[in-house]
């Protein structure tokens, strides 16, 4: 047991996804030195994780995850804007988050997570339905090291959004912007744009001609429109 203790690369992962109770089993794995020095937490679909969980590891100020890199909060709805602002103040290095389907989210919480994680390059709001405009432009001011984005069907965005997105986050190599179908022209052509751009997801795209832009230099893309 102490050998495998104190052996840190055995414990830069927390997996709770699909788990019972994961809310306390998350704060007893906090507690506990060897999991200070995690890289990823996996809570998707873990059942029973809420606000409270991470309110009271804030709350308590002796927890900081400064060397996590990726946080995975899937499908977790009992977690609101509150409890993403609690979550990303935990990790202020976070590179990757993915709040995939937690569709009670808002504006608030990408407010919360750009005032507390600086270093965002992958970012998952597939199914966040209530992220509008005000959302999407903070992503593009506060992450133009973007690398991965993700706004299927985040249903409130319009072309104006979308064109600060393409304009401002020129590094984006996978963008993925299933089951929009709002979209037209007027933000499609800024595509051609992302020279680093390898896979692209526009299936579901109802307003869209391609011969507006070279695609020609993808890996892979989703047209089905």
């Amino acid at each position: 047991h102490r050998a495998l203790a104190a052996n840190p690369k055995l414990w830069e992962v927390l997996d709770l996804h699909e788990m019972k109770k994961a809310g306390e089993r998350l704060i007893s794995a906090l507690s506990l030195a060897r999991y200070r020095h995690l890289k990823v937490v996996n809570l998707e679909f873990a059942q029973d994780i809420e606000d409270r969980h991470f309110l009271r590891l804030k709350e308590t100020g002796a927890i900081l995850l400064e060397e996590l890199e990726f946080l995975n909060l899937n499908a977790c709805q009992k977690i609101s804007d509150t409890g993403i602002g609690a979550a990303t103040s935990l990790c202020p290095n976070l590179r990757a988050l993915s709040i995939y389907w937690i569709v009670g989210l808002t504006d608030a919480s990408i407010e919360h997570v750009v005032k507390n994680c600086k270093q965002i390059i992958d970012l998952n709001m597939s199914g966040c339905k209530n992220i509008s405009d005000r959302g999407i432009q903070l992503v593009a001011d506060n992450y133009q090291g973007l690398q991965k984005l993700d706004i299927t069907r985040c249903i409130k965005l319009t072309d104006d959004a979308l064109q600060k997105v393409l304009e401002k986050c020129s590094a984006l190599e996978s963008l993925n912007m299933y089951a929009l179908s709002s979209f037209t022209d007027k933000a499609y052509t800024k595509i051609g744009y992302l020279g680093n751009l390898t896979f692209l997801d526009l299936c579901g795209a109802q307003y869209i001609k391609m011969r507006k832009f070279d695609i020609s230099k993808f890996i892979l893309v989703r047209t089905c429109y």
